[in-house]
């Protein structure tokens, strides 16, 4: 049975965001990927069918769609993380397990790695979607990440900024990746939980003055290229 888990988005200015920061890390504590006081790095390779129905799903806000992506922190393969997103509505499914460096690099290349017969398994929805839609990478994506956990209700707080995007996606996680930053705002708060956010968090966070938002980092790099063809996109 999928376990959907509540997704809430905010803008977040960068002054409302130091605030936050400094009320949350007196309560919460900080995640464990954080490398020093400012947080940690995330990157993402994103992929994507012939038909863009990924992006497209985003862009018509449908009520429910799908991201396939890789994941890393802090520039290291130390932890490659293989994961789908799925979203209904507000709620979310993910399902996500380690891989390495070579299964990585054979799914950047449209090739299929093992994996359980079990849609439970992000491996196995990943190589259906390469043998039936043709998955492919299409772009990367990297940013800064603040987080803190309340173990209680499952509740993950997050505040995402310096958005950036690649389209260099063989090569993905090297240290020679140009990433070309996004115009306009690129900090969001995250909040994610089980079923109810503890009230004295909903205080700390004065949601009620935040403007909830549609954000998707996968759509805003995608757009950052429409309008320029690339060639790696092509296999």
């Amino acid at each position: 049975m999928k376990m959907y888990r509540v997704e809430d988005k905010y803008d977040c200015t960068v002054q409302e965001m130091v605030q936050l920061q400094h009320r949350l890390s007196m309560a919460l504590r900080a995640d464990d990927n954080e490398e020093d006081a400012k947080g940690y790095q995330v990157a993402s390779l994103y992929f994507d069918d012939l038909a863009d129905s990924c992006l497209n799903a985003t862009k018509e806000g449908s009520d429910r769609r799908c991201k396939y992506r890789i994941r890393i922190y802090n520039g290291s393969f130390e932890t490659i993380k293989l994961e789908v997103k799925e979203k209904k509505g507000s709620r979310i499914w993910k399902k996500s397990r380690r891989i390495t460096e070579g299964e990585m690099r054979q799914l950047i290349c449209g090739q299929c790695i093992q994996a359980y017969p079990a849609p439970e398994d992000p491996a196995f929805l990943f190589n259906a979607a390469i043998q039936t839609r043709l998955l492919r990478p299409k772009v990367a994506v990297a940013y800064e990440r603040k987080a803190y956990i309340y173990d209680p209700g499952n509740v993950r707080i997050t505040f995402d900024r310096s958005v950036r995007a690649s389209r260099q996606v063989m090569d993905f996680g090297v240290r020679e990746m140009v990433y070309d930053a996004l115009p306009g705002q690129d900090a969001v708060l995250e909040i994610k939980y089980d079923e109810l956010l503890p009230k004295f968090i909903q205080q700390l966070l004065e949601l009620e003055s935040m403007r909830q938002t549609a954000y998707s980092k996968y759509q805003l790099c995608r757009e950052r290229y429409e309008a320029t063809p690339v060639s790696q996109y092509l296999f």
